[in-house]
């Protein structure tokens, strides 16, 4: 599988930018879900990758194929980038059945293909298969009713999966009749039979020597130094029927291939959906929220499928939604945006202990990360931190800190920002954003409403803000700082509980199948070496570390 490279691409609508100058790049068999909130961007950079949007600027590579480039010229369709859609709404044929569903895109694919002998191919499976004469009368006692008939379209499913071959050899398999023979007659007859098969293989093999030309032992053409031949053309009936019944398997839809999508159900049509992108073998699977239309257990079921299937495919996904915890479940890696712009490009995990500024904070987790904002003295290392309304707390960061120094740094970048802008506004060609970013976003829960941080134009300079993840709190503490319990959500495994700490309001988490009674008094504490200490004014991240109450 290929890796995808976007290098500053944009794509605007007159002022509005959809995508921001994006670069990144996705590595060979990744997982990569597009994450963030509505209309920031994410299906839009998939279209681009995909071929179904053209970018106003930058360049695109898959592999070592570039694929888009704004200054070269380059645009290469989508028909040609040998990438896989699954669209949220499936887009089945409702005219057609499964099979046919799944065959429509490989009837019609034409590519540069090694040529094959596919009659070759089937009697050497067939012979090989035939003389396994448990496994297919096991097989076909799966496939005996009640009545003690044998189903015949089962027991072709179980011959297909079984021994991995297509419908015509299954139907071969069958029709040798093993379930009304002794034993012995039946290891007659599959040894005669594996030596008719092998025979008519070969027989295909002698006629196109014949004609002076060659395949190997796998049905390739090879010219005389034994190089395989490739050619540009369709695949035939064989070849199809093996790469529908390949991919059945995979997402286990084999008994549905004769139904009509409407007589599926939601999850059954999200398979199908999967199977018909996976058909023709695509570089890159393209997925733009494929599971919102499903309830939650089935869309549960479904993620463990998903990751299942790119372990089982070997191929590089990308995954759009707004889902995150969709995006913690299923990614290696998480691209978080905002606005059109890149906000963090990493494991989620590692996202999830480490938010680079106040908005993935804020847009990673659930229940939300608390926000309490800071007034700091600095003390050596330690940092005195004025909090929830005049109470002490000393922050130690896990990592050295100069405080000065940090806000020095940030005046100067900001400064050096806003002359780089006013800079690019005098060159031709530039186009004002109307979307405009901001440095920051978060707000802090309080009993008579939020304070949110974008309705606010005169930030402070020194002013801090801790992030406390809900895990992080601990209820119950013995000394602590006093509050009292405004709301609890037991669900058996957790509660979630609000407290008050004077106007404040905190969320913390509490495992196992506890209560609390509202209204009911109690003390917090702060328990992780992974609080988080940000910068008011640039939303920018200082440090992560411990925080403990000054007694």
């Amino acid at each position: 599988m290929p890796k995808i490279t976007l290098e500053h691409v944009t794509k605007r609508w007159g002022g509005f930018f959809g995508v921001d100058d994006l670069s990144m790049e996705l590595a060979d068999n990744e997982f990569v879900t597009l994450l963030g909130p509505s209309g920031c961007g994410k299906t839009t950079t998939l279209r681009m990758i995909a071929g179904l949007e053209t970018p106003t600027s930058g360049k695109i590579t898959i592999g070592d194929r570039v694929v888009f480039d704004s200054e070269e010229g380059i645009n290469i369709s989508a028909a040609n980038r040998h990438v896989g859609f699954l669209f949220q709404n499936y887009a089945l044929w409702p005219h057609m059945t499964v099979y046919k569903n799944i065959t429509f895109g490989l009837q019609e694919l034409r590519d540069e293909m090694p040529l094959i002998c596919s009659d070759y191919l089937k009697y050497r499976a067939l012979s090989k298969a035939v003389l396994n004469v448990v496994d297919i009368k096991k097989f076909l006692g799966y496939a005996v009713d009640k009545k003690g008939k044998v189903d015949k379209d089962k027991a072709y499913l179980f011959l297909i999966d079984g021994f991995k071959i297509s419908m015509s050899s299954a139907k071969e398999l069958f029709e040798l009749r093993f379930y009304e023979k002794s034993d012995e007659e039946c290891k007659a007859l599959a040894e005669a039979k594996s030596k008719e098969y092998l025979d008519k293989a070969e027989s295909f093999k002698a006629a196109l020597a014949a004609k002076g030309q060659q395949i190997n032992d796998n049905g390739e053409y090879v010219d005389a130094e034994g190089n395989v031949m490739t050619k540009f053309r369709k695949l035939d009936k064989e070849e199809i029927d093996l790469r529908v019944r390949h991919v059945a398997r995979i997402v286990h839809i084999g008994e549905f291939m004769d139904r009509y999508p409407s007589e599926l159900s939601g999850g059954q049509q999200q398979r199908v959906a999967i199977a018909r992108t996976l058909a023709p073998g695509p570089k890159v699977i393209f997925m733009d929220e494929p599971l919102s239309n499903l309830d939650a257990k089935l869309r549960l079921e479904m993620r463990s499928e998903l990751k299942r299937l790119h372990l089982d495919t070997g191929s590089t996904f990308v995954y759009v939604t707004h889902d995150q915890q969709e995006a913690m479940t299923l990614a290696t890696r998480v691209c978080l945006i905002n606005n059109g712009v890149l906000q963090q490009y990493e494991p989620p995990l590692d996202i999830y202990k480490r938010p680079n500024n106040l908005f993935v904070a804020d847009f990673i987790g659930s229940p939300s990360i608390n926000f309490i904002e800071a007034k700091p003295t600095q003390k050596g290392k330690e940092i005195v931190l004025e909090v929830l309304g005049g109470r002490k707390c000393v922050f130690t960061p896990n990592q050295d800190v100069d405080l000065a120094a940090f806000f020095k740094e940030r005046d100067a970048r900001i400064a050096a920002d806003e002359a780089a802008l006013a800079e690019a506004k005098k060159q031709r060609g530039y186009v004002e954003k109307d979307n405009a970013d901001r440095r920051f976003n978060y707000h802090i829960h309080m009993i008579g409403g939020d304070i949110e941080a974008e309705e606010e134009h005169d930030v402070p300079d020194d002013t801090l803000i801790i992030g406390v993840r809900p895990e992080y709190i601990k209820i119950g503490a013995k000394k602590g700082i006093p509050a009292e319990i405004y709301s609890t959500l037991p669900t058996g495994m957790e509660t979630t509980v609000k407290v008050t700490v004077g106007d404040f309001v905190l969320t913390g988490v509490s495992y196992g199948d506890v209560d609390y009674k509202m209204g009911g008094k109690t003390e917090i504490e702060f328990e992780s070496k992974k609080i988080l200490l940000y910068d008011r004014k640039s939303g920018r991240i200082i440090a992560d570390g411990e925080l403990h109450i000054e007694e």
